[in-house]
């Protein structure tokens, strides 16, 4: 699960065709041609896996397809084919098309781990004829299968009561009086967990949110950004006091021509080494989440997927934190190593270390704790488990600290969601337009999980909901986030 930096970059001609190679942390897309509707490319990454034991699930890569027309300069969501038989690949890897055609999952076709080395895929897009230019998108997701499990731990602040969610809830919903936590009834349309998902292995990297807004029109990236995108080159995009390095590159021009965005964390040569391209993404608001989700084809989870995705089938523990342990360590300045590159991380091996703020001090952290976020999976190595690294049951990392998940609610504004996908699509404005979805003004339904570097200890837990009523309508500095599908 370690990352590594990765950069954007342009591949061969094809017919007067060009494709550029975007990725996601751990992942490279690389050699990127285009023939009629089919797309070729090879993909790697690290530390994969498809096991039989316990969580008994298999990591993947969801890949999806920009384009943009040469004349508009727009880009578009490219659709895929939902056939297998119109896509291609060789052994360790195979493709699953989904129902909607808005991407697909590459995974291992067989029992296995380790790295994936570059492999060849071919995908059918499905997208009218013309003169496109390209992006194709790789973002590492781990496979949640169906299954029961524990919801709240009897401890935590504001958990909910201590039941097994299990189909017959799925399919009949549940009351508010069985789930307790002051939540109101919930339907069978919301998804309570019980339901397979993939979730995001990593919260969004400040690498594909460059990638997203690199993609948008002039009015959508204000609308994602602090700057206005007709800033001066060098103008930070958010607060770059919080370890946010995403800079204008190039500026927009007249509110039509949008900017460039680039990683530039230590300001000068542009997404060089130790330019924070793997650091999680923050300052990121409900809606700017909800764009980048609905614009890659995912969807937000709900708390009670996040206690699933956390916990998975084991029994509860009272007071437990993602890794499954109330084991904790907060990760200290004087053992974060390589700083913004791709392999920053901790030079102490310890059980449940934690990127969350503690309130001894003064001032607390400089001398007890972090002070920003860190690279998306920092915790883990080529070695460690579970514990040690801080994953989550189904290999999920920094479920608990780093910056917070934005996941929907089960409050009366909460319960509407139905977990519809994204689209591809966003709005001219800039805005996610899903129906069902959380507003997007007011985050009225949506809540915080998990902690963050800038919260305390308890909010950690697993099933602490002591944050639910921090809707995120603002861009607090720990504020992230990401997906499930």
């Amino acid at each position: 699960m370690k990352a590594k930096k990765l950069f954007s970059r342009i591949a061969i001609a094809v017919t007067l065709l060009f494709a550029i190679n975007a990725s996601a942390n751990n992942v490279q897309i690389t050699g990127t041609s285009v023939s009629g509707s089919n797309i070729t490319f090879t993909i790697s990454w690290d530390n994969s896996w498809n096991a039989n034991i316990a969580p008994a699930n298999w990591d993947a890569v969801w890949v999806f397809i920009k384009y943009q027309d040469c004349n508009t300069r727009l880009w578009a969501h490219a659709g895929l084919s939902t056939l297998s038989a119109d896509h291609a690949t060789v052994s360790p890897l195979q493709v699953d098309p989904v129902a909607d055609g808005k991407g697909v999952f590459i995974r291992r076709s067989a029992l296995g781990g380790g790295t994936v080395a570059a492999t060849t895929v071919t995908l059918k897009m499905t997208i009218p004829a013309g003169t496109y230019n390209y992006k194709v998108f790789g973002v590492e997701m781990v496979n949640v299968p169906q299954a029961a499990f524990d919801l709240g731990d009897g401890t935590s602040s504001s958990t909910f009561n201590s039941i097994s969610v299990t189909s017959s809830y799925q399919s009949g919903g549940l009351t508010a009086a069985v789930i307790g936590g002051a939540s109101a009834n919930i339907p069978a349309t919301y998804p309570m967990g019980y339901n397979a998902i993939y979730c995001m292995k990593y919260e969004i990297s400040q690498e594909q949110y460059v990638e997203f807004l690199n993609s948008l029109t002039y009015m959508q990236q204000k609308a994602h950004t602090i700057s206005d995108p007709i800033s001066a080159a060098g103008t930070a995009a958010f607060n770059t006091t919080t370890k946010n390095g995403i800079r204008i590159s190039t500026p927009g021009n007249n509110s039509a021509i949008p900017a460039v965005y680039t990683c530039d964390a230590t300001v000068g040569v542009e997404n060089n080494i130790d330019d924070g391209q793997n650091v999680a993404a923050n300052n990121l608001n409900w809606a700017d989440l909800a764009a980048y989700l609905d614009w890659a084809a995912l969807r937000p989870m709900t708390e009670l997927e996040y206690e699933k995705i956390s916990r998975g089938t084991v029994a509860r523990v009272a007071g437990e934190y993602p890794w499954g342990t109330t084991d904790i360590q907060i990760v200290t300045p004087a053992n974060v190593i390589n700083a913004l590159r791709p392999n920053e991380g901790y030079n102490t091996a310890v059980n449940g270390l934690c990127n969350y703020y503690s309130q001894l001090g003064p001032p607390a952290y400089t001398n007890f704790g972090y002070n920003f976020p860190l690279k998306v999976g920092f915790g883990a190595t080529g070695t460690s488990g579970r514990i040690s690294s801080g994953a989550a049951y189904y290999g999920a990392m920094e479920m608990g600290g780093n910056v917070v998940e934005q996941v929907v609610n089960t409050t009366s504004n909460g319960v509407t969601f139905t977990g519809l996908l994204g689209d591809g699509t966003i709005a001219a404005n800039g805005d996610a337009n899903q129906t069902n979805w959380p507003s997007l003004t007011t985050a009225l339904g949506v809540g915080l999980r998990g902690g963050s570097y800038t919260h305390v200890i308890t909010t950690v837990r697993t099933s602490d909901r002591s944050l639910m009523n921090s809707n995120p309508d603002t861009r607090s500095s720990s504020n992230g986030g990401r997906g499930v599908r």
